[in-house]
């Protein structure tokens, strides 16, 4: 299990000259909606990480999913662009197990080598700074977000559930 989630954050960014700040909060829901008012930030600027197992086609794969918040998934489409031919959410005990995070603060950061960290490419066009939960319901990054995709490099797949 991933321990001392906000430090290894923190290190990584401070390796990388990152301009990023954290923020300790009062604990919003699990919500994004509720995070980004503590925040004080837009909707669109948080990065929603989803903890996903990809099965199927010889594939069986933990993919650490990015998009932004006010954003949905599409998770036959995320299954799709790695080879796979279903993918669904992890447990709450799988989640802890690889991130070390309970639900609702999981980093877009994946420091455990069996999840493959992807984000959807809207996360890197929309706002000049990113959010998210740093490992605890109660604090966050705000970071730059070129920052944020030169250090952290995920694989760039569109994964977003398109509007009818």
């Amino acid at each position: 299990m991933v321990e001392n989630v906000l430090e290894k954050l923190c290190a990584k960014f401070d390796a990388g000259g990152a301009r990023y700040r954290v923020l300790h909060h009062p604990a919003g829901d699990r919500s994004s909606a509720s995070v980004c008012e503590v925040r004080g930030t837009e909707l669109g600027q948080g990065a929603k990480a989803l903890v996903c197992m990809a099965k199927g086609g010889g594939v069986k794969q933990y993919v650490l999913a990015v998009l932004p918040a006010d954003q949905q998934a599409d998770l036959k489409k995320l299954a799709k662009a790695i080879g796979a031919n279903r993918a669904g959410l992890c447990s709450p005990q799988e989640v802890m197990d690889l991130t070390g995070c309970v639900l609702g603060a999981v980093p877009p950061v994946a420091f455990d080598d069996r999840l493959l960290n992807v984000a959807d490419p809207t996360l890197f066009t929309r706002y000049e700074e990113i959010a998210f939960n740093a490992g605890a319901r109660d604090v966050s990054i705000i970071i730059n977000t070129d920052d944020f995709h030169r250090i952290v490099a995920p694989r760039e797949i569109d994964f977003l559930k398109q509007e009818n």
